[in-house]
Parts: structure tokens; sequence; C-alpha cells
């Protein structure tokens, strides 16, 4: 046994001196929640269930520790969550199946806010990410593209976010919002290479959208979505890293999403 440990002792030292690539080093700066918590106040679409937590057990127990469990109930879209492309595009990515490398990375924020605010039925547009370009250069591969509208300072007051704070199927047409147009997003899908997109709003489409055109020409393309995005007035133009990390429900086609940033100390 001592003769075998003595032949392979170089080979075990050879393997112990070489060097095994370790994970890339984490972002330095600060960090800034980009998620709406989770509560009876939550945006919803009008047609969906909100949120609801239920307590299961809350108190002391006999052995006299503390306990509390809860069960909660959700719609996948609402609140700050994700949209997976299969949820307009059949047979692509469900929530489970979109690799992590699409939903971590680095971020860049196109702010509109101005026309959007002065108009509620703003379509992002091409010109927009083109100006964006012009003052900071091609939006680069693999990047994930935030659309700031400003619609953000009026959460969680449904009217003024949505344009009706109503329920019901009938609401839908009441929904004023800006979105993302379907020319602007085929472009994004045909024209840059981008891992994910996420916008200020309720939706990437304009709340009158009827064919939802902007999901479908991203879905398409296996680009997913994050929507009810929080704070992006706190990020900058270019620099920041998003990590976006929704429940990973097996199938589905979107769900609550954690997402926050990582924006470098000036």
């Amino acid at each position: 046994m001592k003769y075998r440990l003595l032949l392979l002792l170089p080979l075990m030292l050879s393997c112990a001196d070489t060097p095994v690539p370790g994970p890339p080093g984490f972002p330095e700066g600060t960090l800034v929640d980009l998620t709406y918590a989770f509560d009876s106040t939550t945006i919803f679409w009008p047609t969906a269930n909100g949120f609801e937590l239920s307590v299961d057990a809350r108190g002391r127990q006999e052995a006299g520790y503390w306990y509390e469990a809860n069960s909660f109930s959700t719609a996948e879209h609402g609140g700050t969550h994700l949209d997976a492309p299969v949820h307009f595009s059949e047979g692509q990515w469900t929530t489970d199946a979109i690799p992590l490398t699409r939903l971590i990375g680095p971020a860049v924020v196109v702010d509109v806010s101005e026309a959007a605010l002065a108009n509620r039925d703003y379509l992002v547009s091409v010109a927009d990410f083109e100006r964006w370009e012009s003052e900071h250069g091609l939006l680069p591969d693999g990047v994930i593209v935030l659309v700031r509208t400003g619609y953000g300072a009026f959460w969680p007051d449904r009217e003024q976010y949505m344009g009706t704070a109503e329920r019901g199927p009938d609401a839908i047409q009441l929904l004023h919002f800006p979105g993302i147009a379907p020319e602007a997003a085929s472009w994004l899908a045909t024209e840059r290479t981008i891992n994910a997109i996420g916008i200020d709003t309720p939706s990437i489409d304009t709340g009158q959208s009827q064919l939802y055109e902007a999901h479908q020409n991203l879905f398409a393309a296996n680009i997913p979505a994050f929507e009810n995005v929080a704070n992006l007035d706190r990020l900058p133009a270019s620099g920041a890293t998003v990590i976006a990390l929704p429940m990973k429900i097996t199938g589905g086609s979107g769900g609550p999403l954690r997402i926050v940033a990582v924006v470098p100390d000036m």
C-alpha cells in the first residue's frame, strides 16, 4: 500500500498544482432592489387573482419554541414577475428552462420617462433605442435592456399606474400605460442580441394593445421579459449588473421574480 501511495504522490501533487478556473468575481457596488413586495396591494392584470397569504401556524408551541408557517397563492403574472417566452410563443422556453446566463448580466436603462409621462399610451420606438445608442454606443451583445417610463412612481396606485382600478374582463379596455412598439420589439429581436428585456409598467405591450405584438416578436426569439420592475430611477444608463431569479416553476409561463442590480460606486 505504501508503495502505491508513493507512486500516486507525484500525480496527486500535479493535480493539486493545476489551476482550476473559478466563477467570475462578483461585481462590487451598491445593491439596488428592483422588486416590489408581494402583499394585498400588489398590482395584477385586471382578470388575474391577486396575491393571498394565509396563516397556517403562528405562535408559541407547547415545547416552548416560536413557530410560523404560511401558505400563499398568486397568479404567475403580477407584481414584479417574469414572462417566459412560452407565454406568447408556442414551444419556446418555459420558466424553468430559461438559462441562468439569460437572467444575469450587464444591464442598460433606456429612459423614455419624459415622453411617456406626457402620453399614457406612449410606444417606445426604434428611435428611442437608437437615441440611447447615439449617446452610449451600440447595445452590447448579451445585455439586459431595462426601459424606464417613469410609471414606477405611481406604484401601488392602480388607477395611476394602469389607467384604471377596475377589475374583470371589461377593465382591459380601460388600461392606459406605455409599452414597446411592435416594430421596436422586432428590431431588438433581429437587429440586436439581447438576453432579456424589462419595463416599469404592467406589460411590455402598451395597455391599449390588442395583439400583444411586443410579446410575440420578442418571445419568438426566446427573449424573456421582466414586468413591474421597481426603482429604475436608481440605475445608471449603463454599467449596472442585474440578477433576475424567478420562482422555478416547471412548465410555467412566468412567475414571481426577485430582481436586483449591482451599481458600481463612482
